[in-house]
């Protein structure tokens, strides 16, 4: 595009084109283990230090163990962009992400003017959750060492998961001071694109967009596969989601999974909690993107032809392996109950992850029992189904232990308390070698999620940009 000078600029248009995208994408340096806190805030101070005048900071939420939470502003453009990084603190490719996108905006002029965007970045969002997920970060290549230090928040200590909620029987207020922050931001800043930085764990890569945007989908679909990556186009994460390309689904609302449950005879207030943040930047408008990306890919992840196996009899069987699951956690954790005097966040968590499995297992034989469901299914489908039970069976047994052990290392732990911790070291371990037989992922470059995830923020961002370009209208 030429301007009134006689020089040129980089369009949103040339940004936004597939070429561009992949060509950036691409470009991501090679990056090794993810930030712990610490040094994620440190880069982001440098990256503030390095740049006056075209980088700023302000603190927009206290952690609930008290640690101050910033926001970077990055130019001064016509739209606002909000990227937030620790929505689930055991995802933590968005804070590579989030460090490559502010520097690569403070050294491309020319990208920052196509955009035209003022650029607002949470770089995590919930620190106090994040340090709990470090003891892995040094070390993300293997499943089991990663599972056996994961961490995920009870989903009413969620920060993505905790914005309120009233629709018909589910209500939710119970704010935390880290979503109230959120909150806050989004009412101020009324953005035009809010980016939630998530990331899966196996499979293929996925994207959520709070609206049908199809001018995206060739960006969306051609930078992972520029990078060796799989669409995953197994089983969605919910069922009732729309699907609006390959791979490409909506955010979905806290009604739509509520009408759901309801429609296969759940009560839904049993399972539904607060609504989400893209849900709640949705009043305003707002395009939502999220990329999910996994640690290791998988070659059935992307693989449609059918098997010799229904739909409805592969939910039965892995239902039933996902009861199993829970149940045998149930009973562990009941029968440790009585001799545990740490509430830390791994207990609260099992108490509420623990039983949610058995109830997973009802949910799936009640959609097995569906009409739609007696059918083929696919290879893609069945790879996810039986992946999601060695996924949960490792991130819930794992973080059980982590509560357990707790005890012990206070110096609280009673015998029959010691006992239970190794029984259920020894059924963790059985199931660790069932994943382990089974596996035949191939871990991904941590350079490659960075410019998947990467490349769908400058897409969006691209859209928005070109969409308001009156060149760009005219063509």
């Amino acid at each position: 595009m030429t301007i009134h000078d006689g020089t040129t600029r980089t369009s949103a248009a040339a940004v936004g084109s597939t070429d561009d995208l992949v060509r950036r994408a691409g470009a991501v340096p090679p990056l090794d283990g993810f930030p712990t806190l610490d040094v994620l805030w440190r880069r982001f101070a440098r990256i503030e230090r390095e740049n006056p005048g075209l980088v700023s900071s302000r603190r927009v939420a206290t952690s609930r163990l008290g640690e101050p939470i910033l926001m970077y502003t990055v130019g001064s453009g016509s739209r606002n962009h909000l990227i937030v990084g620790g929505v689930h603190p055991n995802e933590p490719i968005g804070s590579w992400t989030a460090i490559h996108l502010a520097e690569t905006l403070c050294a491309d002029d020319e990208l920052r003017s196509a955009l035209d965007a003022t650029w607002h970045i949470v770089p995590s969002i919930d620190p106090d959750g994040g340090r709990l997920n470090e003891g892995w970060f040094h070390d993300p290549t293997d499943r089991g060492y990663y599972s056996r230090r994961f961490y995920r928040p009870a989903p009413d200590e969620q920060v993505e998961w905790t914005f309120p909620t009233s629709y018909e029987r589910a209500y939710f207020d119970r704010v935390l001071p880290e979503t109230l922050g959120l909150m806050r931001l989004i009412d101020e800043l009324r953005p035009d694109l809010y980016v939630s930085l998530h990331n899966g764990e196996m499979g293929g890569v996925y994207y959520y967009l709070s609206r049908p945007v199809p001018e995206l989908t060739e960006a969306l679909h051609a930078v992972p596969a520029s990078l060796g990556l799989p669409l995953d186009t197994g089983e969605p994460e919910s069922p009732y989601l729309e699907r609006y390309a390959p791979a490409v689904f909506g955010t979905g609302t806290i009604a739509d999974a509520y009408d759901y449950l309801e429609s296969l005879g759940v009560d839904p207030a049993l399972e539904i909690g607060g609504s989400s943040s893209s849900e709640y930047a949705s009043r305003y408008g707002t395009l939502g993107v999220v990329a999910e990306l996994p640690y290791w890919k998988h070659p059935d992840a992307d693989d449609a032809s059918p098997i010799d196996e229904s739909y409805a009899d592969l939910l039965l069987r892995t239902s039933t392996e996902m009861t199993a699951t829970g149940e045998a956690l149930v009973a562990l954790l009941a029968q440790a109950e009585p001799w545990l005097t740490i509430e830390s966040p791994f207990l609260r968590a099992s108490r509420a992850f623990v039983p949610m499995l058995v109830r997973m297992g009802a949910v799936d034989r009640a959609r097995a029992a569906r009409p739609e469901s007696a059918r083929a299914a696919t290879v893609s489908e069945r790879f996810s189904c039986e992946d999601i039970v060695h996924c949960f069976r490792l991130r819930y047994g794992g973080m059980l232990l982590r509560a357990l052990e707790a005890e012990s290392a206070a110096g609280t732990a009673t015998a029959p308390l010691r006992r239970l911790a190794d029984e259920t070291a020894a059924l963790y371990a059985t199931w660790q070698a069932a994943a382990a037989a089974v596996d035949r992922a191939e871990v991904i470059p941590i350079a490659s999620l960075v410019g998947v995830q990467y490349g769908a923020v400058l897409a969006a961002a691209a859209h928005l940009a070109a969409a308001s370009d009156p060149e760009t209208a005219e063509r």
